[in-house]
């Protein structure tokens, strides 16, 4: 689970600064001990004052509104209420210098004039194409909706194996872009130059797919993941007995859930870090992982964790209208006894209990994927990295090679993480600071694999 990255606080930042001259774009770098990430905030004179607008390149976040800007004989505050964060700074010759707040940590923040450098993205392919592409819409009748997505094959040949590349979690398009990342243009790239064909496509209710994100779970994206399987079949350029799914994070859990069906003709499926595991330990060592890797305190974790079991507990015996109607009073109430009444932190927990209790939350923690698991009857190539912490390589793979009883393919990456980049940390907040978007050994191992089928 990647861009919406489950259960991992988001790291959003709101500034502006004010000079002689106030308007226009400032930028600097918020050092949060373990990591760097870069800001820039976009600032435009008002009838009313100022309003600011925040980009944070390394997270792949543009244009993030604020609640409120203010300026005052030099001195700057501003807020995202909705985000529990608050800025404030000095004017000094250009600069503003300040500290900037969450959850009741503070970071140091230096603004300059200027944009940030543009985010380098070295394996990104630049058309022209060696290749044919269609972009094509194909229709999922069980829930009425039409997705569209892009084919891509070999110029030369014919009856070509396929992939057909499933997202992981949170809303995606067909590049899976996050973080300033494609990793779908990229391998499919990668495959479509080595004889393989590929169809990738946006999920549902995002881009140009129809239907409706929100309220979607793990079942009905597996619905979307079927009619693509569905619809490349009356392609004449496609073998129809060398199809596959690759599927990243959940995505590869739903390459499972079809390989697993009664009825699956599929001819192999690649796993990227697909969640073999279920879900609800899943999101326990995920939580576990990414806050002791981040220098969070065994008590300060087993706290958030109490918390989190609080949440669970209200999502499972209350109405969603209920919840939402008291969304305030029940973040203060369910808060350890430190940070009752602290603002902050309510409007936190206030947006964990909404990201919990979304219907694709839910079906991903209640899911349990042991049963399709075994009854798996194609290849599978299974892939993590070492440094995945959000899902953890040993037990995933350890799960995959016991509960598969058909040909297995395992390799666990030294120095990958979750997106199978090489990384210092694995810890989410790296992602968008790496130019690397996928291993060059992960690309040529899945060709590879797919290809000698």
């Amino acid at each position: 689970m990647k861009k919406n990255l489950l259960l991992t606080a988001s790291l959003a930042f709101a500034i502006s600064a004010f000079a002689q001259d106030i308007q226009g774009s400032w930028s600097g770098v918020l050092d949060l001990g373990i990591m760097n990430l870069r800001v820039v905030f976009h600032i435009e004179k008002t009838a009313d004052g100022y309003s600011t607008t925040m980009d944070s390149p390394d997270q792949g976040a543009k244009g993030i509104p604020t609640t409120s800007t203010i300026f005052e004989k030099q001195q700057l505050k501003i807020q995202m209420v909705d985000m529990g964060i608050s800025f404030e700074g000095l004017l000094q010759n250009d600069t503003v210098k300040g500290m900037f707040s969450q959850m009741g940590y503070t970071f140091p923040l230096l603004l300059t004039r200027g944009e940030i450098a543009a985010v380098i993205r070295p394996q990104d392919p630049v058309p022209p194409y060696p290749y044919n592409t269609e972009d094509v819409r194909f229709e999922n009748e069980e829930a009425g909706i039409t997705l569209a997505g892009t084919l891509s094959w070999p110029k030369e040949g014919k009856n070509f194996p396929i992939a057909i590349l499933v997202t992981g979690s949170g809303r995606q398009n067909r590049n899976e872009e996050v973080v300033g990342h494609r990793p779908f243009l990229v391998l499919s790239d990668y495959l479509t130059r080595n004889g393989i064909a590929v169809l990738r496509y946006d999920d549902r209710g995002v881009a140009e797919s129809g239907g409706d994100y929100a309220t979607a779970t793990l079942y009905d994206f597996s619905t979307d993941a079927a009619a693509t399987v569905k619809y490349v079949k009356t392609r004449r350029e496609i073998d129809t007995k060398k199809i596959g799914i690759i599927g990243h994070s959940v995505g590869g859990t739903i390459a499972f859930m079809l390989a697993g069906a009664d009825n699956s003709d599929l001819a192999y499926i690649v796993s990227m870090a697909g969640m073999a595991i279920p879900g609800d330990t899943l999101l326990r060592m995920q939580r576990y992982l990414i806050a002791n890797a981040s220098g969070v305190s065994d008590e300060d974790i087993a706290k958030n964790e109490a918390l989190v079991v609080r949440i669970y507990n209200i999502i499972d015996n209350y109405s969603e209208d209920y919840i939402l109607q008291n969304i305030a009073t029940i973040a203060d109430e369910i808060l350890p006894d430190s940070l009752k009444g602290n603002k902050e932190a309510g409007v936190a927990v206030e947006q964990e209990i909404k990201l919990m209790m979304s219907p694709e939350f839910i079906s991903i923690r209640d899911y349990n994927p042991t049963g399709v698991l075994a009854k798996i009857k194609c290849p599978v190539l299974a892939l993590n990295g070492e440094k995945d912490l959000q899902v953890p390589a040993d037990a995933n793979l350890n799960r995959i090679k016991a509960l598969v009883k058909s040909p297995v393919t395992i390799k666990k990456y030294p120095n990958l993480n979750h997106l199978l980049q090489h990384c210092t940390t694995g810890l989410p907040v790296e992602y968008g600071t790496i130019e690397e978007t996928i291993s060059p050994e992960v690309l040529n191992n899945i060709a590879t694999w797919i290809k000698q089928l």
